[in-house]
C-alpha cells in the first residue's frame, strides 16, 4: 500500500491536511467520495481557512494556480515568543504566511511545490529548483546517493532578473559539453527551456548546514561571485 502523505508546520500544532483511506462501503452502486489523491498533501483539516497569493502582486490564485500558500485557524500559533520582528513578517491581518508554494484543486486538495526560497523568477514565471533537482538527480542517476552531488540556484542576471544555474561536485570532459547534455536531456522530459541550466558553477562540495539541510545562504553566494560568468 501507498503511503499516505499530510502537511503542516511547527506553527500549526502541527497538521493542516492529511489523506486518508477511503471508507469501505457494503455496496459498489454506493458512490464514495475519494479522501485521498496522489500527489497532493490532502485536503485541510476541519477548522482550517487557506489562501493562495501571487508571489509578486499578493493577488488571490485561482484553482490550480501555483502561489504562496496562507493558513488561518485555532491551531495557528499567535507569534514567535519574543520576536516581534518574525511574527510581524509572517502574521499579517491574522493570517500566516507559510513560505511555501503550492496550489489547490477544484476539490479542496492542496499540491506543495516548494519553499518560497528554493523558486526563481525568470521573465515573470514562478521557476522550482527541486522539480527541476528532480530531472536532474534522475538523469545522472543520482537517486540513492547519501551525499549531495547537486544544487539548482538563481544567478543573477541584468536581463531576466535571474537565470539557472548549477552547483556541482561531479567532474567532467568539459563544463561547457556537460551543459549542452544536461539542457537537451531535461528537454527531453518536458522541462521547458527557460528552466534549463545556464551554468554549471564547480564547487568542492554543496554546502550544507550541521542540520543536513541546504545551507540556502552559501549557496546563493556562490551563484552570486560565478554572475560575472554567465
Amino acid at each position: 500500500k501507498l503511503p499516505f502523505e499530510g502537511y503542516g508546520l511547527t506553527e500549526t500544532s502541527p497538521a493542516t491536511n492529511v489523506n486518508l483511506p477511503d471508507p469501505e462501503t457494503p455496496m459498489e452502486s454506493v458512490p464514495v467520495i475519494s479522501c485521498s489523491k496522489l500527489g497532493s498533501v490532502g485536503p485541510f483539516l476541519p477548522g482550517m481557512a487557506v489562501k493562495i497569493t501571487d508571489a509578486s502582486t499578493d493577488a488571490p490564485c485561482t484553482v490550480d494556480q501555483s502561489g504562496i500558500i496562507w493558513l488561518r485557524g485555532a491551531n495557528v500559533f499567535p507569534g514567535y515568543l519574543g520576536r516581534e520582528d518574525l511574527t510581524e513578517e509572517v502574521m499579517i491581518d491574522g493570517w500566516f504566511k507559510t513560505g511555501d508554494v503550492g496550489r489547490m484543486d477544484e476539490n479542496g486538495f492542496l499540491y506543495i511545490e516548494g519553499r518560497m526560497s528554493r523558486f526563481s523568477k525568470i521573465a515573470g514565471e514562478m521557476v522550482p529548483h527541486e522539480v527541476i533537482e528532480g530531472h536532474l538527480n534522475r538523469i545522472l542517476n543520482l537517486d540513492g546517493e547519501e551525499e549531495r552531488k547537486i544544487t539548482v540556484v538563481g544567478i543573477p542576471d541584468e536581463k531576466k532578473g535571474e537565470v539557472i544555474g548549477l552547483l556541482s561536485t561531479i567532474s567532467g570532459d568539459t563544463l561547457q559539453q556537460e551543459l549542452v547534455d544536461i539542457r537537451h536531456q531535461l528537454m527531453d522530459e518536458g522541462i521547458p527551456s527557460l528552466w534549463c541550466p545556464k551554468a554549471i558553477i564547480p564547487v568542492n562540495e554543496i554546502p550544507l548546514l550541521a542540520s543536513g539541510k541546504l545551507d540556502l545562504k552559501a549557496c546563493n553566494t556562490l551563484a552570486q561571485e560565478s554572475a560575472h560568468g554567465v
